[in-house]
Protein backbone atom coordinates (compact mmCIF):
# COMPACT_ATOMS: atom_id res chain seq x y z
CA UNK A 1 0.00 0.00 0.00
CA UNK A 2 1.47 2.99 -1.37
CA UNK A 3 0.68 6.84 -1.24
CA UNK A 4 1.86 9.79 -3.01
CA UNK A 5 -0.79 11.90 -0.97
CA UNK A 6 0.80 14.74 1.35
CA UNK A 7 0.13 14.43 5.20
CA UNK A 8 -2.18 16.89 6.52
CA UNK A 9 -3.44 17.77 9.55
CA UNK A 10 -5.04 15.21 12.21
CA UNK A 11 -8.87 14.51 11.41
CA UNK A 12 -11.03 14.03 14.50
CA UNK A 13 -11.64 10.22 13.00
CA UNK A 14 -7.52 10.21 12.89
CA UNK A 15 -7.34 10.38 16.54
CA UNK A 16 -9.84 8.58 17.92
CA UNK A 17 -9.11 5.46 15.48
CA UNK A 18 -5.41 5.76 16.51
CA UNK A 19 -6.61 6.25 20.29
CA UNK A 20 -9.19 2.95 19.92
CA UNK A 21 -6.35 1.13 18.60
CA UNK A 22 -3.88 2.00 21.10
CA UNK A 23 -6.08 1.67 24.42
CA UNK A 24 -6.97 -1.99 22.90
CA UNK A 25 -3.15 -2.65 22.91
CA UNK A 26 -2.63 -1.27 26.14
CA UNK A 27 -5.05 -4.26 27.83
CA UNK A 28 -3.36 -6.74 25.86
CA UNK A 29 0.06 -5.67 27.24
CA UNK A 30 -1.80 -6.40 30.83
CA UNK A 31 -2.17 -10.00 29.89
CA UNK A 32 1.32 -9.89 27.52
CA UNK A 33 3.39 -8.77 30.43
CA UNK A 34 2.08 -11.85 32.33
CA UNK A 35 3.08 -13.82 29.59
CA UNK A 36 6.43 -12.81 29.39
CA UNK A 37 7.30 -12.97 32.84
CA UNK A 38 5.79 -16.50 32.54
CA UNK A 39 7.88 -18.07 29.92
CA UNK A 40 11.03 -16.99 31.20
CA UNK A 41 12.78 -20.16 32.44
CA UNK A 42 12.02 -21.44 28.50
CA UNK A 43 15.08 -19.19 27.75
CA UNK A 44 17.52 -19.98 30.59
CA UNK A 45 19.69 -21.28 28.10
CA UNK A 46 20.01 -17.61 26.93
CA UNK A 47 17.97 -15.48 28.90
CA UNK A 48 18.35 -12.03 26.52
CA UNK A 49 16.86 -14.13 23.84
CA UNK A 50 13.69 -13.97 25.76
CA UNK A 51 13.64 -10.55 23.99
CA UNK A 52 12.34 -12.67 20.59
CA UNK A 53 8.97 -12.06 22.29
CA UNK A 54 9.28 -8.25 22.08
CA UNK A 55 7.25 -7.34 19.73
CA UNK A 56 3.66 -7.54 20.52
CA UNK A 57 4.69 -4.33 22.88
CA UNK A 58 5.85 -2.96 19.18
CA UNK A 59 2.88 -3.36 17.35
CA UNK A 60 0.78 -0.13 18.16
CA UNK A 61 3.18 2.28 17.17
CA UNK A 62 3.62 0.04 13.80
CA UNK A 63 -0.14 -0.48 13.23
CA UNK A 64 -1.44 3.10 14.29
CA UNK A 65 0.96 4.45 11.77
CA UNK A 66 0.04 2.51 8.78
CA UNK A 67 -3.46 3.16 10.05
CA UNK A 68 -3.51 7.42 10.03
CA UNK A 69 -0.35 7.81 8.39
CA UNK A 70 0.37 11.28 10.00
CA UNK A 71 3.60 12.30 11.39
CA UNK A 72 3.31 11.64 15.19
CA UNK A 73 1.03 8.58 14.66
CA UNK A 74 3.69 6.18 15.71
CA UNK A 75 4.70 7.90 18.70
CA UNK A 76 0.56 8.72 19.43
CA UNK A 77 0.41 4.82 19.24
CA UNK A 78 3.11 3.73 21.29
CA UNK A 79 2.64 6.46 24.13
CA UNK A 80 -1.22 5.87 24.62
CA UNK A 81 -0.94 2.15 24.82
CA UNK A 82 1.80 2.28 27.41
CA UNK A 83 -0.34 5.29 29.16
CA UNK A 84 -3.07 2.85 29.13
CA UNK A 85 -0.64 -0.19 30.34
CA UNK A 86 0.74 2.12 33.45
CA UNK A 87 -3.21 2.97 34.00
CA UNK A 88 -3.86 -1.10 34.46
CA UNK A 89 -1.22 -1.82 36.56
CA UNK A 90 2.23 -2.31 34.38
CA UNK A 91 4.88 -4.06 36.34
CA UNK A 92 7.56 -1.42 34.12
CA UNK A 93 5.05 1.30 36.47
CA UNK A 94 5.92 4.60 34.84
CA UNK A 95 9.21 3.88 32.72
CA UNK A 96 6.33 2.34 30.51
CA UNK A 97 5.66 5.72 29.39
CA UNK A 98 9.46 6.42 28.49
CA UNK A 99 9.52 3.27 26.54
CA UNK A 100 6.80 3.66 24.58
CA UNK A 101 7.72 6.72 23.52
CA UNK A 102 10.80 5.60 22.23
CA UNK A 103 9.43 2.77 20.60
CA UNK A 104 7.16 5.01 19.11
CA UNK A 105 9.89 7.06 17.80
CA UNK A 106 11.97 4.12 16.39
CA UNK A 107 8.62 3.10 14.23
CA UNK A 108 8.18 6.72 13.28
CA UNK A 109 11.13 7.11 12.68
CA UNK A 110 10.96 4.25 9.75
CA UNK A 111 8.12 6.29 8.20
CA UNK A 112 9.78 9.74 8.48
CA UNK A 113 12.55 8.25 6.22
CA UNK A 114 9.57 7.29 3.37
CA UNK A 115 8.66 10.93 3.63
CA UNK A 116 5.48 9.63 5.33
CA UNK A 117 4.26 8.61 1.80
CA UNK A 118 5.61 4.84 1.95
CA UNK A 119 3.39 2.39 3.53
CA UNK A 120 4.55 -0.74 2.15
CA UNK A 121 5.50 -3.92 4.29
CA UNK A 122 9.06 -3.02 3.89
CA UNK A 123 8.76 0.08 5.52
CA UNK A 124 6.00 -1.94 7.86
CA UNK A 125 9.53 -4.06 8.87
CA UNK A 126 11.64 -1.55 9.07
CA UNK A 127 9.57 0.50 11.43
CA UNK A 128 8.98 -2.89 13.89
CA UNK A 129 13.05 -2.93 13.90
CA UNK A 130 13.73 0.43 14.54
CA UNK A 131 11.06 0.14 17.08
CA UNK A 132 12.85 -2.85 18.50
CA UNK A 133 16.18 -1.11 18.26
CA UNK A 134 15.24 1.83 20.25
CA UNK A 135 13.52 -0.57 22.91
CA UNK A 136 16.48 -2.80 23.21
CA UNK A 137 18.77 0.90 23.33
CA UNK A 138 16.52 1.93 26.20
CA UNK A 139 16.18 -1.50 28.28
CA UNK A 140 20.04 -1.84 27.92
CA UNK A 141 20.72 1.30 29.52
CA UNK A 142 18.00 1.33 32.29
CA UNK A 143 18.06 -2.36 33.34
CA UNK A 144 21.03 -4.27 32.04
CA UNK A 145 23.68 -2.30 31.64
CA UNK A 146 25.97 -4.30 33.93
CA UNK A 147 25.48 -7.75 32.44
CA UNK A 148 28.05 -7.14 29.26
CA UNK A 149 28.80 -6.47 25.94
CA UNK A 150 27.62 -10.33 24.87
CA UNK A 151 24.09 -10.04 26.79
CA UNK A 152 23.21 -6.38 24.84
CA UNK A 153 24.44 -7.78 21.62
CA UNK A 154 21.57 -10.79 21.34
CA UNK A 155 19.09 -8.81 23.48
CA UNK A 156 19.11 -6.11 20.73
CA UNK A 157 19.27 -8.39 17.52
CA UNK A 158 16.54 -10.35 19.33
CA UNK A 159 14.54 -7.35 20.03
CA UNK A 160 15.42 -6.01 16.36
CA UNK A 161 14.52 -9.58 15.05
CA UNK A 162 11.15 -9.71 16.87
CA UNK A 163 9.71 -5.67 15.99
CA UNK A 164 10.66 -6.54 12.04
CA UNK A 165 8.43 -10.21 12.19
CA UNK A 166 5.51 -9.59 15.01
CA UNK A 167 5.17 -5.80 14.94
CA UNK A 168 6.48 -5.27 11.04
CA UNK A 169 4.68 -8.51 9.18
CA UNK A 170 2.06 -8.43 12.29
CA UNK A 171 1.08 -4.89 12.18
CA UNK A 172 0.92 -5.09 8.30
CA UNK A 173 -1.51 -8.45 8.62
CA UNK A 174 -3.49 -6.65 10.77
CA UNK A 175 -4.14 -4.09 8.80
CA UNK A 176 -4.74 -6.08 5.82
CA UNK A 177 -7.45 -7.37 7.75
CA UNK A 178 -8.57 -4.02 9.36
CA UNK A 179 -9.42 -2.86 5.57
CA UNK A 180 -10.66 -6.64 4.13
CA UNK A 181 -13.91 -5.40 6.83
CA UNK A 182 -13.91 -2.09 5.25
CA UNK A 183 -14.04 -0.04 8.69
CA UNK A 184 -10.89 1.83 7.43
CA UNK A 185 -12.48 3.48 4.22
CA UNK A 186 -12.28 6.59 5.52
CA UNK A 187 -8.53 5.95 5.41
CA UNK A 188 -5.68 5.75 2.72
CA UNK A 189 -5.07 2.06 3.61
CA UNK A 190 -8.93 1.46 2.69
CA UNK A 191 -8.79 3.79 -0.09
CA UNK A 192 -5.81 1.54 -1.62
CA UNK A 193 -7.27 -1.80 -1.41
CA UNK A 194 -10.28 0.08 -3.14
CA UNK A 195 -8.23 0.99 -5.90
CA UNK A 196 -6.36 -2.42 -6.36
Amino acid sequence: MTTTEQPSGWRIVDIVVAAVVAVAFGIVFLAWNAVYTATGPIFTFLPPAQALMYGVWLLPGVLVALIVRKPGAAIFGGLVSASVSVLLGSPYGADALISGAMQGAGAELAFAIGLYRRWTLPFAVVAGALAGLFAAAHDIVLYYVDTGVDFWLVYAAATIVSGAVIAGVGAWSLLRALVATGVLREFGAGRDQREI
